[in-house]
C-alpha cells in the first residue's frame, strides 16, 4: 500500500504521543485523533516543529460520524486504534468506561467498514488488548506462566470490555472481511505515563529526578514495555498482511519493582533514597507467553535499564528548562514537600485525553 497516511485515535495518550512521534520522524503523515486538546505528552517527546506536522483533530471515539469524517477527510489509509479510559476511571463510571472502551471500539471498526465498503484501501486495524483482561487464577498451574490460548476471568469492568474488543474485531472479521491486530500490553512505562493503575513505576523516575519522595503502588515483578517499543510494534502490526483476527501477548522486560529501583538509581543517583513501594503485587499475571508476536517481525524490546536511562534524561532536561510539573507527571502533592501537583481526587474524573491502554 503505498502513501500511508495514519489516524491514531487516542494520540494525545502516552501510546499515543509515542505513536505520533514515529510516524513524523518516518515522514508518514498522521492525524492525532482525541477527545482531548492538551498536547503536552506530546511536547514531553517531540520539538515544536515536529509537533506542528501533525494533524490535531479534536473527536469523541463514542461519535461514529466524526470518526467517518475523520477518515474520508484525510484519506486515511491505517488506523491505530489507541483511546481508552484506564481501569480507575472505569471503575469510577462503569457506563462511560463501556461507552469509550466498547462502543468506541465497534465504532472504528464500523467507520473502516464503511470505508472499505465505499472502495477505499484500508490496512488492519490495530488497537491495543490488555493484560489486564486476566486474573491471577488463568495461569498454567504446571508452567507458571500465562499461556497465549488463556481462557481470560476479567476482575474488573476494564478488563471485561477489552476481552468485549477482541469478540469485537473477530466477528467484524467473520461477517464483513475487516482485518485486524491486537495487542495486550503489560506495564507500559517512558515519559508520558503519568496516570493509570500501572502508572507509578513511570511517575517514580519523575519523582527521583524531582528529588520527590514516592511510593510505587505495587511490588512483586511485573512485565514492563516501554513505550516507544509499543509504538513501533503498533505500526508494525499495520504495515502487517491481512490475516484476519489476530491477537498477540506483547513481550518486554520482566523485573522486579526492587530491580526498577536500583535501575532508576543508576539512572538517578540518590533515587533509592527516595522511592519506596506497596508488597502487594499487581493482581494479573507477569510471566506471559508471547512466541507467536515474532509473526509480526523484528519486534523491539529495548533492555530496561537503558530504557530508564532515557527516561530520565528526558525528564532531566524537562526540569533544567522548568517545564517538569509534578503535578502533570501523576505526583500527588503528598508525595513529598515542593511538588507542585495536585492529589489526584477520590473518585477520578475522566481524563481530557485517553491515554495509555495498558493494563491500566
Amino acid at each position: 500500500m503505498s502513501a500511508e497516511r495514519f489516524l491514531v485515535t487516542g494520540a494525545l495518550g502516552c501510546i499515543g504521543a509515542w505513536t505520533v512521534r514515529e510516524l513524523v520522524r518516518e515522514g508518514v503523515p498522521v492525524v492525532a485523533f482525541d477527545v482531548g486538546k492538551d498536547p503536552r505528552r506530546l511536547a514531553l517527546i517531540m520539538a515544536a516543529d515536529e509537533i506542528a506536522k501533525v494533524t490535531l483533530v479534536s473527536g469523541d471515539i463514542t461519535d461514529l460520524a466524526a470518526l467517518e469524517r475523520g477518515l474520508v477527510d484525510h484519506d486515511i489509509t491505517n488506523v491505530v486504534h489507541l483511546a481508552a479510559l484506564q481501569v480507575p476511571f472505569c471503575r469510577a463510571d462503569p457506563p462511560l468506561g463501556a461507552r469509550v472502551n466498547v462502543v468506541g471500539t465497534v465504532n472504528v471498526f464500523e467507520a473502516v467498514r464503511r470505508r472499505v465498503d465505499a472502495g477505499a484501501p484500508m490496512a488492519p486495524i490495530v488497537y491495543t488488548g490488555s493484560i489486564g483482561m486476566f486474573s491471577a487464577g488463568d495461569v498454567d498451574a504446571a508452567s507458571g506462566r500465562l499461556l497465549e490460548d488463556a481462557e481470560p476471568h476479567p476482575g474488573n469492568h476494564y478488563g471485561v470490555y477489552k476481552f468485549a474488543n477482541e469478540g469485537t474485531a473477530r466477528i467484524y472479521s467473520a461477517d464483513n472481511g475487516i482485518p485486524s491486530v491486537g495487542l495486550r500490553p503489560m506495564t507500559v512505562y517512558g515519559a508520558g505515563r503519568d496516570q493509570g493503575m500501572t502508572s507509578s513505576p513511570t511517575v517514580a523516575i519523575a519523582a527521583a529526578v524531582l528529588g520527590i519522595p514516592f511510593r510505587i503502588t505495587f511490588g512483586g515483578s511485573t512485565l514492563f514495555q516501554y513505550a516507544e517499543d509499543v509504538a513501533k510494534t503498533l505500526l508494525l502490526a499495520s504495515r502487517s498482511a491481512p490475516d484476519g483476527a489476530r491477537v498477540f501477548n506483547l513481550g518486554g522486560s520482566p523485573v522486579s519493582i526492587e530491580d526498577w529501583i536500583e535501575a532508576i538509581e543508576d539512572a538517578v543517583p540518590g533515587a533509592r533514597r527516595l522511592l519506596t513501594f506497596e508488597t502487594a503485587p499487581l493482581p494479573f499475571p507477569s510471566d506471559i507467553q508471547h512466541d507467536r508476536l515474532a509473526g509480526l517481525g523484528d519486534v523491539p524490546v529495548t533492555p530496561y535499564r537503558d530504557a530508564i536511562a532515557a527516561t530520565a534524561r528526558i525528564y532531566q532536561k524537562l526540569a533544567a528548562d522548568g517545564r517538569l510539573v509534578g503535578a502533570e507527571q501523576g505526583i500527588p502533592a503528598a508525595a513529598g514537600t515542593g511538588s507542585t501537583s495536585q492529589a489526584p481526587p477520590t473518585t477520578p474524573a475522566a481524563p481530557a485525553a485517553n491515554a495509555a491502554p495498558s493494563s491500566g
